[in-house]
């Protein structure tokens, strides 16, 4: 059940603001009595519910009298009390996380080859924003057929918020794609390219034909390969991440004259 110490209130304060409400304005000693709060410990829990202000004293009556706030307001109270404190414990953890990222990222990078592979639609989905994320300096989607990086539910929209992250921390994508694949794209998975991406000085997009799969090519040593569902394939079957210098400058030769060479695109003209 709710409690009000779930809101940051002892024991006795809990037990003390709730015989105020029954009790009415009441002296220390009564309130002592009502509530279980040892008479020895009433007067810091009476100061510390006015502190809150969920209590207001008589100060004029003798012995002094004591009233609780009404409950809608010292709830209220209570929660813009506990908000602010959340808000400060965030920004807390955010300091830490930066603190970290610059001790952490100022680590030597491991060069030896690594690969691991994700199998499934969400797993493949969770890979893909991960290594987009990890991009520092580049980005290279290049999509030849259907792909679930360009659908219209929540994985587009997932990948194009990560792209725009990508984008605001100076990060160059680049996007290739096959003519047939544009054709397959509904006016909307365009316009939410180019309103949220296009206008960046960082963001291009191409077309070329003869492009074949779909994979994401990261700051030239990493490479990301979307295994399409065989079933659907509309829809991420795996994910292979590779990173590996050696095998991603190979990608990169082909990809480089692919890029140059193909055409640059408009969404509103095609």
């Amino acid at each position: 059940m709710a409690s009000l110490r779930d809101l940051g209130l002892s024991e006795y304060e809990a037990r003390a603001y709730r015989a105020l409400l029954d009790a009415g304005p009441t002296t220390a000693k009564e309130l002592s009595r009502a509530s279980d709060v040892p008479m020895g410990r009433i007067y810091d829990v009476l100061s510390s519910l006015e502190t809150h202000n969920l209590a207001r004293s008589q100060s004029a009556s003798r012995p002094k009298k004591y009233v609780a706030v009404e409950p809608d307001t010292a709830l209220n109270r209570l929660l813009e009390d506990k908000l602010a404190e959340l808000e400060e414990q965030a920004q807390q953890y955010e300091d830490i996380v930066d603190d970290l990222t610059d001790e952490l990222d100022a680590t030597e990078p491991v060069e030896e080859g690594f690969w691991t592979a994700a199998v499934g639609a969400e797993e493949s989905v969770d890979l893909l924003v991960e290594r987009l994320d990890a991009a520092d300096d580049r980005i290279a989607m290049v999509a030849g057929t259907s792909s679930a990086q360009f659908d219209l539910g929540d994985v587009g929209e997932l990948v194009s918020r990560h792209l725009e992250a990508a984008l605001d921390r100076g990060v160059e994508v680049s996007l290739l794609m096959s003519p047939e694949l544009v054709e397959t794209l509904p006016p909307s998975v365009g316009k939410r390219y180019t309103e949220s991406l296009s206008d960046h000085p960082k963001f291009a997009v191409r077309t070329t034909e003869g492009l074949q799969g779909t994979f994401n090519f990261i700051d030239d040593v990493e490479v990301c390969i979307e295994v399409a569902n065989p079933l659907n394939p509309g829809e991420a079957f795996a994910m292979i991440d590779m990173k590996d210098p050696e095998f991603a400058a190979g990608v990169r030769e082909k990809f480089a004259p692919r890029w140059e060479s193909a055409e640059p695109l408009s969404f509103d003209g095609r």
